[in-house]
């Protein structure tokens, strides 16, 4: 079978290997023929960026490269991408890379035609409301990772250095035009990099099905999310170069962003102030918590867990199955056992818990998590504590 399609799910996806070849003609049918496209430095040095600006300079567009990007963003990562965009005159954005440069991508996208703070438009009450719609400029997307699923997203995750707080940025036109999911483009990511991003993809499948509500579109594309990162994340650890594997685990952080618009819970809530505080990498973070909050919600997921057990073909299916799992497949992969692992202490408690109660994604845990609760987690997360 040819890992080739057209999908408009929840945008107009073009998937399958050699696809970015189609990125020039993308781009004239949104009427961009001065692009910028946003990168982070890192691969804006690789041949895959030297190669995308080739094509589409080659094609007659006239293609500038923006890579002030860092892990974790920051607002200014945004704002010197949104003077680039109006010096240059640019009429489009080319987000290109892992989460963190397609959400700088698509956070520029939005800032090129308002007048307001970025942080203005954070997902709280109707905060979107206040972006002038007719400003953003069109976006399109090009995923190098398989993780954050940031391509068929609405949201930006930016960093506030003030607050040392990660804030959602929101708005319905923020989702890109077209994504290009070409896995060769993933090929080259490092073993490291995979398991983390793969751990994102599945947390993300993990804690939409888990969610409460009723949305059983988001709960069978969670499913088989899990499923192909199951079946697919070892092999692209232990073969970068398998593109079958590359190919399933790109669908799968697709799948796992668009499961997720049912709700997200505290493995994303514990993650968020790891990562703003110690400059973790968010998908690495998700993983080594992952088990301690499965433990924390069983009362209310034990359900949910044997039957994705059963999806799975897990033996004995049950909770238990799905946790030894989880733990089997981090080991396999190397992501680490503990939060300590990761520069976290015990000390760090008492500035990291009430910024794990506030994140947006506690309201979708299974279980009511106040400061006793995350407390506790983070707690039994440093120590290794899965009783």
């Amino acid at each position: 079978m040819e890992l080739k399609g057209n999908w408009n799910y929840p945008t107009s996806i073009r998937f399958g290997a050699g696809r970015i070849r189609e990125l020039p003609e993308a781009c004239r049918s949104l009427g961009m023929y001065r692009p910028l496209l946003v990168t982070d430095a890192g691969l804006a040095k690789l041949p895959m960026v030297t190669d995308t600006v080739r094509l589409c300079t080659e094609a007659g567009l006239a293609c500038v490269v923006y890579s002030n990007v860092q892990a974790n963003p920051v607002a200014d990562n945004v704002m010197y991408g949104v003077a680039t965009y109006q010096a240059g005159g640019h009429d489009g954005v080319i987000a290109f890379g892992g989460g963190s440069a397609l959400d700088v991508g698509k956070a520029v996208g939005l800032m090129v035609g308002q007048a307001r703070p970025l942080f203005d438009f954070e997902d709280r009450e109707d905060w979107y409301t206040r972006v002038n719609a007719a400003g953003i400029a069109p976006i399109i997307a090009v995923p190098t990772t398989a993780g954050t699923g940031s391509e068929v997203g609405r949201v930006s995750v930016i960093l506030d250095e003030e607050t040392h707080v990660k804030k959602i940025i929101f708005h319905p036109k923020m989702q890109p035009a077209v994504v290009i999911s070409d896995p060769e483009l993933s090929v080259g990511l490092p073993a490291r990099i995979t398991a983390a991003t793969g751990m994102d993809a599945l947390a993300h499948c993990l804690e939409a099905y888990c969610a409460p509500g009723f949305h059983p579109m988001a709960d069978g594309i969670a499913l088989e999310g899990m499923r192909l990162v199951r079946e697919w994340l070892p092999i692209a650890v232990r073969d970068g170069k398998n593109i079958i594997a590359r190919a399933h685990m790109l669908a799968a952080a697709s799948m796992g962003a668009t499961a997720f618009q049912k709700g997200l819970g505290a493995i994303h809530s514990l993650s968020h102030p790891v990562g703003a505080i110690h400059n973790a990498h968010h998908g690495e973070t998700n993983g080594v918590v992952m088990p301690y909050v499965l433990v924390f919600n069983r009362p209310a997921i034990e359900d949910k867990l044997t039957r994705i057990a059963r999806y799975l073909g897990l033996p004995d299916p049950g909770f238990q199955a799905v946790l030894d799992w989880v733990i089997a497949l981090r080991k396999e992969i190397g992501i680490p056992n503990t939060l300590a692992d990761l520069g976290v202490r015990e000390s760090d408690l008492d500035r990291l818990t009430p910024m794990a109660v506030n994140d947006p994604s506690t309201g979708g845990n299974p279980r009511p998590a106040g400061d006793a609760e995350m407390r506790q987690m983070f707690t039994k997360a440093i120590r290794g504590d899965l009783s």
